[in-house]
């Protein structure tokens, strides 16, 4: 009898401290039913504080539940608790825990891998959200690396401070970082027929969203089969795999012999490739079953298996212009850049030292990402017009330089 008091009473005593570090309100912080945080707030930063009280989250809990407690006048504001999925996790555990096994939760660990970054401006690429950080703060990062609000996580999809479900189950959350020049997701879905009819009929639930593709049930494990740089390993096709070694090559993840590079590491941890069979089949299967909802499962499977007959397709033009540019450098008429490992290095983007090399870029990050990501959203004027029709565009262009150098080389 003794064990079994003693047991309820700490249950009781687990309770009451979980109930007091939620409470919406604390009653030593109270003015007027209302907590210190909000009556303070109400004057500093009303919008703030009529978000929050408008959600759900405001209903149950107090400020100082995400932000601690220790911020208590404006001359410690630095005391502030800036949140962080794990912040999140003591309400949402699973969701959190299905976020860190997919891509948004290794999007600032993507951005970090890149050499181009390290060439950027501050306010341009690097942690004060106005350029890549931007969208790329969805990931998690360090304690050091939380300097401001918005730097979290989980608040990119369900904005603060109301922090509403419905918000982040409408696709147009998804379009602020999925829109533009490398992945024009949003477009391509818009203007596609499923795109479409969710216009005509937004709340029939007739035409998949988003969310209804990359996160069936809501799970947050968001992945692609193919990842961001369309690359996978192992290709049975045997030119197809030569292309891809070129490919990998460009990006600096094999040396010139073949063998793995310090940047194949960087590529598994940020997942933005697949380098096994199981994850790819793991992750086209997932797609499979999403599609599935509304189409039979064969033409789901035909549409995506033409899906990557583009990327091939794409791959052969892309590896030749590769090829072309890697032998202006064997034949001493490009020279590497100072501090480049690789050349040519596509993972330096627009920051290439010569014409051919930016028009490379340009296949390697807008057109060829056009191409296959306007097949797999269903959209075939960006698929072809602006995708596979610039590829060759940028390849002919690329093929002509090179003979011009080539040309001005010998009268040298």
């Amino acid at each position: 009898m003794a064990r079994q008091i003693a047991s309820w009473l700490s249950v009781m005593a687990a309770v009451t401290l979980v109930a007091l570090i939620f409470s919406p309100v604390n009653a030593a912080q109270t003015q007027g039913g209302k907590s210190a945080c909000i009556t303070c707030h109400e004057k500093v930063t009303p919008g703030i504080v009529k978000q929050f009280l408008s959600g759900k989250m405001g209903k149950t809990m107090d400020c100082s539940s995400c932000h601690g407690k220790e911020h208590m006048s404006a001359n410690d504001v630095a005391k502030v608790k800036l949140p962080t999925p794990d912040t999140c996790a003591t309400c949402h555990a699973e969701r959190v825990k299905e976020y860190r096994e997919g891509k948004h939760a290794l999007a600032w660990t993507a951005m970090k891998a890149m050499p181009m970054i390290t060439h950027q401006p501050m306010a341009v690429g690097g942690g004060d959200l106005k350029g890549c950080s931007a969208c790329h703060k969805v990931g998690e990062k360090a304690a050091s690396e939380l300097k401001r609000y918005g730097s979290g996580a989980c608040d990119s999809c369900h904005t603060r401070h109301s922090f509403s479900r419905a918000e982040a189950k409408d696709p147009r959350a998804c379009r602020t970082c999925h829109m533009g020049f490398d992945h024009p997701q949003w477009e391509m879905w818009q203007t596609s027929k499923h795109g479409s009819i969710w216009e005509i009929e937004p709340t029939t639930g007739r035409a998949p969203t988003c969310q209804n593709c990359h996160m069936p049930d809501g799970k947050h494990d968001v992945i692609t089969s193919w990842g961001f740089l369309a690359l996978r390993l192992p290709e049975d096709d045997k030119q197809w795999m030569e292309n891809r070694v070129t490919i990998l090559k460009a990006i600096g993840v094999l040396d010139e012999a073949g063998k793995p590079t310090e940047r194949l590491d960087a590529i598994k941890a940020a997942k933005v490739a697949r380098l096994d069979k199981a994850s790819f089949d793991k992750a086209r299967a997932k797609m499979i079953d999403a599609c599935t909802q509304c189409h039979s499962r064969s033409y789901a499977e035909t549409n995506l298996n033409a899906g990557d007959e583009v990327i091939r397709e794409v791959d052969q033009v892309f590896a030749d212009s590769i090829r072309t540019v890697k032998g202006l450098y064997d034949d001493g008429i490009l020279v590497k850049p100072k501090g480049w490992k690789y050349a040519p290095d596509l993972l330096q983007f627009y920051e290439a030292q010569s014409a051919v090399e930016q028009e490379l870029y340009l296949i390697f990050l807008e057109y060829r990402q056009r191409a296959f990501q306007g097949a797999f959203h269903m959209n075939p004027d960006y698929m072809h017009w602006y995708g596979w029709a610039k590829v060759k565009e940028a390849a002919a262009r690329i093929q002509e330089d090179a003979r011009r150098m080539r040309q001005e080389h010998k009268k040298m």
